[in-house]
C-alpha cells in the first residue's frame, strides 16, 4: 500500500499509519531541468560540458517520467555558494535510485565522490558530496539517475556545509532513536508486567507500540542502518507498511478491551474483531502491487481507514461519557496523534518539501507517538485501578452483612480463626463479646420488621465507639452480634462489655410510632480464662448470654462464672 493511504489509520488505533514526508522536489537555490526523454542521449561527457543543454526542459516534479530507466537532471546554481565551512551538496533520493553527480570546472569533467550517507523518511536517504571549490553562480550540476518507477519525484538538491549536514543528520537520528527506544521500552515493560498479571491488555499494548516503533524506525529510514533491523532493507516500503497494517488490527483489539466493550456493547465488540480481520487482509493485500492492483487496494484501504477512524472515535467517546476513565486517557492520546496526522496530511497535500516539514516529521511525529504511548499506559493503569476497586467492592460485599455493614457470620469466623492463630503465636489472649438485643421479637411484632432493622442498624455505632482499630465486630445471627477483642484478657474485656451495654441502653429509635428503647445482654469469654479458642469460645460466650437473659436482661455475664 502507498503510505498516503495510511493516514486515516492513525485515527483508527494509534497505529501511526499515515505520516510520510512530502514527495515534491525541493530545488532551493537551483533551477531544475530534465533531459528530453524522447531525444537520443549523447555521451555523458557531452552532457556535462553543456553541449546538450538545449534538450533540457523545465522539470515538473508533480508529473515526472513514470517509466523506470536512465534519466538526466540538470541543476543550475542561481547564486554563488562559497561558505566558511566545507561546502557540500546534499542529494535526497529514493534508495532504489542510483545516481552519479557530474560538473565541469575549467574545462575538466568532475565526478563528485560521496562523503557520507544519511537515512531519510519513507525509504529515501541523503547522499552528501564534497564541493571543495563551492559553487559558482550559474554553475550546472548534472545527475545521471537510474530510477525505479517514480523515483525521480524524490530527487532534491541542496547546498550546505559538511558541519551543518552532519549536525542535521545526527539530530534526526538522535530524535528517532530516542523515540524508538522509548516505544520499545514501554512495549517490553508491558510484556514483563503481563508475565505477572496475565492480563491480555498488556499483550495488546506491547504489540501495538512495538509495531509503532518498527513503523517509525523504517518510515524514518533510520532502521535500515541499524543492526538486525537493516535486514529488512530489501523489503522496501513493505518494511513500514506491514507494521502499519498489523498495528491497525492490534489497535482495534486494544480499543475494544480498554473500553470494555464485551460487557457494555457486545455487538460493537464483535464488530471490532471483524475490522481487525480486515486490517490483516489489507496488510496481506500489499502483495497486490506486484500484479498491478496496488491503486485499487489503496483506494479501498483509504475508505476502510477513514470509516473505521470515525467509528472508533465515536465508540471511545461514548465509553468515556459512560464513565470509563481509561477511555478518556485513550481520547487524549488519540487527540495528539490525530493533530499530528492532520498536519502531516496537509503537508502532503500541499506538496511541500521535506525541509519545510522537518519539525513535523522528525519531532512532532515521534513525540506524539511517545506521548500517546504514555497516555494510553495511564489509561491501562486506570483500567486496572477500576478493576481492582470493583474486585475490592465485590469482596467487601461478600464479607459484610448488607443490613448493618459489619462482617457477616462466615467472614467473622474466618477472622476469629486468623486472630486465634496470631494470638497463640505471640502468647496473647483474645476475648469474645456475644451481644444479644433484648426483646427483639417483641419489637418486630409490635412495630414491624422495618423498626427491627432500624434497631439493628442503630446499635452498631455505639458498639464500635468502644472498640479499638484492631477489634472486629460481626453479625452472628438475627439480633446477635459477636465482637473479637484482640490482645484482651478477661479482666480487660469485662469493662469494655459494660461500656457497650451502657451505650446501647441510651439508644432510642424514632419514626415508628412511640420511641423504641433498646437494651442488650452480653456474654464474655476470654481465652486466658477458658483455655479454648475459635468457635468454642463463641459458644462459651453464648452460654453466658443465656445466663444474663435469665437474670433479667440488660446485663453482662462472664463465662467463667458459669457452672460446668
Amino acid at each position: 500500500m502507498d503510505v498516503r493511504g495510511y493516514w486515516a489509520a492513525w485515527l483508527v488505533g494509534l497505529a501511526v499509519l499515515g505520516c510520510s514526508p512530502a514527495t515534491a522536489t525541493g530545488t532551493h537555490g537551483f533551477e531544475l531541468s530534465a533531459f528530453d526523454p524522447s531525444a537520443v542521449v549523447p555521451p555523458a561527457e557531452a552532457i556535462v560540458r553543456g553541449e546538450a543543454d538545449a534538450k533540457f526542459a523545465p522539470f515538473d516534479a508533480q508529473t515526472p517520467p513514470a517509466q523506470p530507466g536512465r534519466h538526466w537532471l540538470r541543476f543550475a546554481a542561481i547564486d554563488a555558494f562559497s561558505p566558511a565551512g566545507m561546502p557540500v551538496l546534499v542529494v535526497h533520493k529514493a534508495r532504489a535510485t542510483t545516481l552519479a553527480v557530474f560538473t565541469a570546472r575549467n574545462g575538466r569533467i568532475l565526478r563528485l565522490a560521496p562523503a557520507t550517507e544519511m537515512p531519510a523518511f519513507r525509504g529515501t536517504h541523503d547522499i552528501v558530496y564534497a564541493l571543495p571549490d563551492g559553487l559558482a553562480s550559474g554553475q550546472s550540476l548534472y545527475l545521471e539517475l537510474q530510477s525505479m518507477g517514480r523515483g525521480l519525484s524524490e530527487v532534491r538538491l541542496s547546498a550546505s556545509t559538511l558541519e551543518l549536514a552532519l549536525a542535521l543528520g545526527v539530530e534526526h537520528a538522535r530524535m528517532i532513536a530516542l523515540s524508538f527506544g522509548a516505544l520499545a521500552s514501554m512495549a517490553l515493560a508491558a510484556i514483563l508486567i503481563w508475565l505477572v498479571l496475565s492480563d491480555r491488555l498488556f499483550v495488546l499494548y506491547s504489540s501495538l507500540f512495538f509495531l509503532q516503533a518498527l513503523y517509525l524506525a523504517y518510515l524514518s529510514g533510520q532502521g535500515f542502518s541499524w543492526p538486525v533491523l537493516s535486514m529488512a532493507l530489501p523489503l522496501g516500503s513493505h518494511a513500514w507498511n506491514v507494521p502499519a497494517g498489523l498495528s491497525g488490527a492490534i489497535s482495534c483489539l486494544f480499543v475494544r478491551e480498554i473500553a470494555d466493550l464485551r460487557h457494555f456493547s457486545p455487538r460493537v465488540y464483535v464488530a471490532f474483531g471483524w475490522i481487525a480481520g480486515i486490517f490483516v487482509a489489507l496488510t496481506v493485500a500489499n502483495l497486490a502491487k506486484f500484479i498491478g492492483l496496488g491503486a485499487l487496494v489503496n483506494a479501498i484501504g483509504n475508505l476502510i481507514f477513514l470509516a473505521t477512524a470515525v467509528f472508533t472515535l465515536i465508540v471511545a467517546f461514548l465509553a468515556w461519557r459512560r464513565g470509563s476513565r481509561a477511555a478518556g486517557w485513550f481520547l487524549i492520546a488519540w487527540g495528539l496523534l490525530e493533530a499530528c496526522t492532520i498536519a502531516t496530511v496537509v503537508q502532503l497535500l500541499l506538496n511541500r518539501s521535506e525541509e519545510s516539514g522537518r519539525l513535523l516529521y522528525y519531532f512532532a511525529l515521534p513525540l506524539s507517538m511517545v506521548a500517546g504511548a504514555v497516555f494510553i499506559a495511564l489509561g491501562v493503569a486506570d483500567r486496572l485501578r477500576e478493576q481492582r476497586l470493583a474486585l475490592s467492592e465485590a469482596e467487601r460485599r461478600a464479607q459484610t452483612d448488607p443490613l448493618t455493614g459489619v462482617l457477616n457470620r462466615r467472614s467473622l469466623i474466618e477472622r476469629l480463626e486468623a486472630s486465634g492463630v496470631r494470638a497463640r503465636a505471640r502468647g496473647l489472649p483474645i476475648s469474645i463479646l456475644f451481644i444479644d438485643l433484648d426483646h427483639f421479637k417483641l419489637i418486630n411484632d409490635s412495630y414491624g420488621h422495618q423498626a427491627g432493622d432500624a434497631c439493628l442498624r442503630a446499635v452498631i455505632e455505639p458498639i464500635q465507639a468502644e472498640l479499638r482499630q484492631s477489634d472486629v465486630i460481626g453479625r452472628y445471627g438475627g439480633e446477635e452480634f459477636v465482637v473479637i477483642l484482640s490482645s484482651a484478657d478477661a479482666a480487660a474485656a469485662r469493662p469494655i462489655a459494660e461500656r457497650i451495654r451502657g451505650r446501647v441502653e441510651e439508644v432510642i429509635v424514632d419514626g415508628f410510632g412511640a420511641a423504641i428503647r433498646v437494651t442488650c445482654s452480653i456474654g464474655v469469654a476470654a481465652s486466658d480464662a477458658e483455655g479454648t479458642w475459635g468457635e468454642t469460645l463463641i459458644a462459651r460466650a453464648d452460654e453466658a448470654v443465656y445466663v444474663a437473659k435469665r437474670a433479667g436482661r440488660n446485663q453482662v455475664r462472664m463465662a467463667t462464672t458459669l457452672v460446668v
